[in-house]
């Protein structure tokens, strides 16, 4: 198996890993830069993230069109990802979902969704809220061409996740495993801070230095990580697809 065939099962098992945890549903989606041409990336057709195989993934660039004849259906949300990819060079992996979890904290920003478990440091220190509608007025809530793709990655900025009002989040990360992970624990902070501000009383947020110790040396590429991406694939039931834990490294950015 080549190293481009290799990343697009990958593709294919982030895709499942992210609808057998919840983050996704019938809809949703995640794409990967190409490792040999950063002007260009990886994204599945118009299809339900459980159902992906590799011949469903379509290679599109920076414009959000694919870069051959392709007459199957597109997301109409792929300008998020083309965006995102234009406007941040050290990003090789972007994420866009709905997770419910994360949903009032785009709506009632009172309380800003921040880290508040070890696991949610990935997310940052700073979750931005973007709202489609302090640009381009009364909308369906869909990022649908380059434009509203370009305002969404303004507002994400050097940021790793920002939430979309009424609508979802984009996030983005340095390789496949980490966007994954980053957002499968991205739900599961929000519902730890929902319940604790139910509890009421302070909410005790992450300090800066404990997210800083949590991230301090961490590697997309490491034993840490792959356990956690071998452990999510099998739970998906795509455990045989996997390939050699040193193959993340064939398609490392530097």
């Amino acid at each position: 198996m080549s190293n481009l065939d290799a990343l697009i099962q990958d593709l294919v098992i982030a895709n499942r890993i992210l609808a057998r945890e919840e983050v996704v549903d019938a809809y949703g989606h995640v794409s990967i830069r190409h490792p040999d041409n950063p002007k260009h990336f990886f994204l599945a057709r118009s299809l339900a993230p459980e159902l992906v195989e590799p011949h469903d993934i379509v290679e599109l660039g920076l414009d959000g069109q694919p870069v051959r004849d392709e007459k199957r259906s597109l997301y109409l949300e792929r300008f998020i990802h083309a965006a995102i990819y234009e406007a941040r060079p050290d990003i090789n992996s972007v994420v866009h979902a709905h997770a419910e979890d994360i949903l009032p904290f785009g709506i009632a920003q009172a309380t800003p969704l921040r880290p508040v478990i070890h696991s949610g440091s990935f997310i940052g220190a700073n979750v931005p809220v973007w709202d489609i509608a302090d640009k381009f007025g009364d909308t369906n809530l869909l990022v649908t061409n380059m434009e509203q793709g370009r305002d969404l990655a303004k507002c994400l900025a050097d940021n790793n996740v920002a939430l979309m009002r009424g609508h979802g989040f984009a996030s983005a990360g340095r390789s496949l495993i980490e966007v994954v992970r980053m957002s499968v624990y991205l739900p599961r902070n929000a519902r730890a801070l929902l319940h604790a501000k139910q509890l009421g009383g302070e909410i005790k947020y992450l300090r800066q230095g404990e997210i800083d110790a949590r991230n301090r040396g961490y590697s997309p590429y490491s034993a840490e990580t792959w356990r956690a991406w071998e452990y999510w694939a099998n739970k998906a039931g795509c455990g045989h697809m996997l390939s050699k834990p040193d193959h993340a490294q064939a398609h490392k950015k530097s």
